[in-house]
């Protein structure tokens, strides 16, 4: 599958310590920051919301300073590093943006805005993998048990705001590109009733 040029001046976050590194394999059973001009009207409701974000007045404060206020999604997902360790990020999905948000600090640690998005890769099995694409920054992979429901929000609300179909890929190999620089690659194989995912560095990308 080919990936985007090279030209991206984001820098990777830190490695934290985390639990998968690249060339393991696990099993598993299954800021491109913008002023916002969002209307500041109160958050609305939504069955997407699982981590009852009116109730955590730090979540708030994020959205209302970026003037972002129809949330469409919330729970917490594992965000692999640079590395391949994984660390617990807080998801947010507006009508207008995603969120990462550090659950230990409540500090915002990226925002990209839908528009930003090109596709969606994950693999053709039952497991929690998936990665968001975005061709003017560095992409990034995530695990979560709501994986389904995630990206069916992300090319739902994308399609409403928009009515752009983002491109969803289905495959047990994909690449990713974990930096500027630097290209990952995630298998998927199922053996046994389990699913077997490694994910290893395929070098530079030129």
């Amino acid at each position: 599958m080919s990936m985007h040029g090279s030209g991206r001046g984001v820098q990777a976050e830190p490695d934290e310590t985390g639990e998968l590194r690249d060339g393991d394999e696990t099993a598993t059973g299954g800021n491109n920051e913008e002023e916002g001009t969002r209307d500041p009207a109160t958050l609305s409701d939504s069955p997407g919301d699982h981590l009852a974000v009116r109730s955590r007045p730090y979540l708030m404060k994020i959205l209302e300073k970026q003037g972002d206020r129809n949330l469409v999604f919330a729970d917490k997902v594992l965000k692999f590093t640079v590395s391949g360790k994984m660390k617990r990020r807080i998801l947010l999905i507006t009508d207008f943006a995603i969120y990462f948000v550090d659950p230990e600090t409540d500090i915002l640690k990226r925002r990209v805005t839908l528009a930003a998005v090109e596709k969606l890769c994950l693999s053709k099995l039952n497991d929690h993998f998936f990665a968001i694409i975005i061709p003017t920054e560095y992409d990034v992979l995530l695990a979560s048990t709501r994986k389904t429901e995630i990206v069916t929000c992300i090319v739902d609300t994308t399609k409403s705001a928009s009515n752009y179909e983002l491109e969803v890929v289905h495959s047990n190999r994909f690449e990713y590109n974990a930096t500027a620089e630097q290209v990952k690659e995630v298998t998927f194989e199922e053996i046994e009733g389990r699913i077997k995912t490694r994910i290893v560095q395929n070098g530079a990308q030129h």
